[in-house]
């Protein structure tokens, strides 16, 4: 397999060089960890003061993270990308909401960028987090079988009506939905809605996508379990694979109530969790659609790998790379100059609004070894590529 991500005038190829400066002064910043633990501290506080700092934060990292603050705000970002053949998945990025009113608005957002998805080939799919349509709470006790009362049944029968809202109109409309996971302690009950989601939408083709996070040991028995099910049954599955986001999160609440960790214990046995997925999948692959979202150059070579070796076109439209807008352009980008297809997740929302969402990623960043020092690696080799091209 030839080594195609080191290549940076590809990845790089729709940054200025002022852009190129930004990036790696922001990544320089994030590889610092009590910088990004102040930044963040000094952030949160100047927009709970309402100080006039949310300037300076869309000249900053917001647009190096984020595709603007409106659908239509994004268009620019999306164009310039897809002239490389980069697809966008417009990911509305307000979170922390709990209320029915924000609920709604989500869903509301939702079907609008399914619409908005039907009229540009720039978007093959749109998104949602369950936590964007119910309470986390909820969703909780509904995975553990606890009883409901009166008004929390009613709150569910809403959260369905959100799901088959959504789901409904990307069936119409042939536009593919991913549904994102959270915390394993409420994901029981999303992956049950989603399943049915799945049952009735995914009859000819998939339409309707989970996900798995492949930092949990259980997740690729989950997923054969699915699939005896969507044999018995005749529905195709959708399967967004990531490795996680809520490490740290999963491992304390495990402690502290005493059970025993989601978690593969080891960085070596999610990867290993990861590439059997895609494996499974791909040998599965005529009743699967597979949107690997991944930052790995390793496991990106892999699945290239089995496709070749299952003699599976680069375009082959049940599969699909996806990683974050801001981050692995060299994956990205070199994946989609060989023909690969390819979607950057683009957040967008308010800036006050996304800025949770941005501080999250920020501290990911932090602290996934490797991933900051690569994209510096990365960008300082562009930056001396350009100087010695200029000279």
């Amino acid at each position: 397999m030839d080594k195609i991500f080191d290549n940076t005038q590809v990845a790089f190829s729709l940054k200025s060089d002022s852009e190129l400066d930004r990036a790696y002064f922001l990544f320089k910043l994030i590889d610092n960890e009590p910088l990004v633990r102040i930044g963040t501290a000094v952030t949160n506080f100047a927009l709970k003061a309402h100080l006039p700092v949310e300037g300076l934060i869309r000249a900053s990292v917001f647009d190096h993270f984020c595709g603007g603050v409106s659908e239509d705000d994004c268009m620019p970002v999306m164009k310039k990308m897809f002239t490389k053949g980069v697809c966008s998945v417009l990911d509305y990025s307000v979170e922390g909401k709990e209320d029915e009113h924000q609920f709604d608005a989500a869903m509301k957002k939702t079907l609008k960028i399914i619409e908005f998805a039907k009229l540009n080939d720039a978007i093959p799919f749109a998104v949602f987090k369950p936590t964007g349509f119910g309470r986390l709470d909820l969703y909780t006790k509904v995975g553990n079988k606890d009883p409901l009362n009166f008004e929390e049944h009613q709150e569910w029968d809403r959260v369905v009506a959100r799901y088959e809202a959504v789901c409904k109109l990307a069936f119409e409309k042939d536009v593919a939905l991913l549904i994102d996971a959270e915390e394993s302690w409420m994901q029981d009950a999303a992956d049950e809605l989603v399943t049915k989601m799945m049952q009735k939408y995914n009859k000819e083709k998939a339409i309707i996508f989970n996900t798995i996070q492949l930092y949990r040991w259980d997740r690729l028995d989950f997923l054969k379990k699915l699939h005896e099910q969507a044999k018995r049954e005749g529905f195709y599955i959708g399967m967004k694979l990531v490795r996680g986001a809520y490490m740290e999160k999963e491992n304390q609440r495990a402690e502290e109530k005493g059970y025993k960790t989601p978690i593969c214990a080891t960085k070596e046995e999610s990867d290993k969790m990861y590439d059997d997925t895609v494996a499974y999948m791909l040998d599965n692959i005529n009743q699967m659609a597979v949107f690997a979202g991944t930052h790995n150059e390793l496991s990106s070579y892999k699945l290239m790998q089995l496709m070749a070796e299952k003699g599976l076109s680069n375009n082959d439209n049940r599969i699909w790379f996806g990683q974050l807008y801001g981050m692995s352009d060299n994956i990205s980008y070199n994946l989609a100059a060989n023909g690969y297809n390819v979607a950057k997740y683009l957040p967008f929302g308010p800036v006050r609004d996304v800025m949770p969402y941005l501080i999250r990623r920020a501290e990911e960043n932090t602290s996934v070894a490797g991933q900051t020092s690569r994209e510096l690696m990365l960008i300082k080799k562009e930056r001396e590529r350009r100087k010695l091209q200029d000279d």
